[in-house]
């Protein structure tokens, strides 16, 4: 077998190689395939599904909906809920949520395909532009949503519904944050990120002003002045340090700029990629990042994580899809130098861990791995500098049930709150809801003063 070429490099593979490793992961059922899906469902009173599902969409009745021939039905159902019910479809873990709590779901059967029919109702309805909502009767209210990724969409599309005008604000060029800079190519294949940014603007009343960036183009205080209302849906803008030698060499790199920079291209033989690739961390971020540097073409990937197998933030499923596409991801292991030839990286050195006491400890036990290329996926931070006086709790944006924060006029929801999960369906579950409240709240306002006798 040839050898791929040492170093990083793009175009490591031909175009016709690249179409195949980035096409759908999970193509759309054709209609057989759903009415075959629906039917395995045993539409459950009071389906754990629908309470396991952050939206609460009514599960039972969309697939029942499938089963009788009425997809476009069925979308509504899910909108109702989650209008950002197609992404949803494609990148929610339902291997951990509805999925799981299916009663199908045994150690004699699998759970009923939830996910895959969301997916086939939601594509049936935007791809015939089928439109479920019209504004309210303008209510003369304006509300300024920061950030354009699901939370902050979730939200002005629920506000635009209820007759209020929205102005998004976002600092990227491109609407729809995470859903279009930080998921995996090919669970969003055919540029599906925008379209349904595009389909959810339909609504009307919902302005949005690209690259603008709160703390720098724009003050909290000034929109409070400005706004009715202010929706902070601003995500985590930060990336963890390994705070090691060595991780400021070339060829050390953060993997969520490597998957934002792969979604963008429009020719993936463009993006470079070692041929001996490290990936450090746990989450959906390593593995997203892991495979894809297999997908370009990297000979060996390995994702080294410093606990074991149980504890890792990506599912089981993720792990096992990676591992399928030829991913080493290796346990216990701590990142403790990055070792260098000619000023790029050429090893990682890591020192075995194990748990003493409920804590992760080192146990001075060494190891290198060969690699000219290093994503870090440690996590993310959240960057308050901009926000004044809100109060925060364990570095988030503290809310209350509604999704207020400590400053009247102002809600937050999403990555950027203390007590999220960083899923997609959790964001906009929180869009939805704080939607909602800022909507009582103004008509609340608005209200006349009722005489006392």
């Amino acid at each position: 077998m040839e050898r791929l070429e040492t170093g990083i490099h793009a175009g490591r593979l031909s175009p016709a190689e690249y179409d195949v490793n980035f096409s759908d992961l999970h193509p759309r059922l054709d209609n057989h395939e759903a009415l075959v899906a629906a039917d395995r469902c045993y539409f459950c009173y009071d389906a754990p599904c629908m309470t396991a599902c952050p939206t609460s969409i009514d599960i039972p009745l969309f697939i029942r909906q499938i089963s009788t021939g009425n997809p476009i039905g069925s979308a509504k159902t899910i909108f109702d809920q989650n209008i950002l019910g197609g992404m949803c479809a494609r990148v929610c873990p339902t291997e951990e949520l509805c999925e799981q709590a299916c009663v199908r779901n045994t150690a004699e059967e699998r759970p009923v395909e939830i996910g895959r029919l969301q997916r086939y109702a939601t594509d049936a309805a935007m791809q015939a532009d089928k439109q479920f909502y019209a504004r309210a009767e303008p209510t003369g209210k304006t509300i300024a949503v920061i950030g354009a990724g699901p939370a902050g969409l979730a939200a002005a599309h629920r506000l635009a519904v209820k007759g209020h005008s929205v102005v998004i604000y976002d600092a990227r060029e491109k609407s729809g944050g995470l859903n279009e800079y930080g998921i995996a190519t090919y669970k969003t294949v055919d540029d599906f990120a925008q379209k349904e940014v595009d389909y959810i603007m339909s609504i009307g009343g919902i302005e949005v002003r690209n690259g603008e960036r709160l703390g720098q183009d724009l003050s909290l205080a000034d929109l409070q002045a400005q706004y009715d209302a202010v929706f902070l849906g601003i995500g985590l803008a930060g990336v963890n340090a390994l705070r090691v030698e060595g991780e400021n060499l070339a060829g050390v790199d953060d993997a969520v700029d490597f998957i934002a920079a792969l979604r963008q291209a429009e020719d993936k033989g463009e993006i470079a990629i070692g041929r001996r690739v490290v990936v450090l961390g746990g989450g959906m971020t390593a593995i997203d990042a892991a495979v894809q540097a297999k997908l370009l073409g990297a000979e060996e990937v390995t994702i080294c994580y410093r606990r074991g197998k149980e504890h890792m933030n990506a599912s089981e499923y993720e792990q096992d899809l990676a591992s399928s596409k030829g991913v080493i991801i290796r346990h216990w292991l701590a990142p403790k130098s990055i070792l260098s030839q000619d000023g790029k990286v050429a090893a990682i050195e890591v020192e075995y861990t194990k748990i003493v006491d409920g804590r992760l400890v080192g146990t001075g036990e060494t190891g290198v791995i060969a690699a000219d290329q290093i994503f870090k996926a440690i996590g993310q931070t959240f960057e308050a500098s901009s926000l004044g006086q809100l109060r925060m709790e364990s570095g988030r944006i503290a809310i209350d049930a509604e999704g207020r924060t400590s400053l009247d006029g102002v809600w937050a929801g999403g990555d950027c709150v203390f007590g999220g999960n960083d899923l997609t369906v959790s964001a906009v579950a929180h869009g939805r809801d704080a939607a909602e409240s800022i909507t009582r709240a103004l008509n609340a306002a608005a209200a006349p003063a009722v005489a006392v006798a």
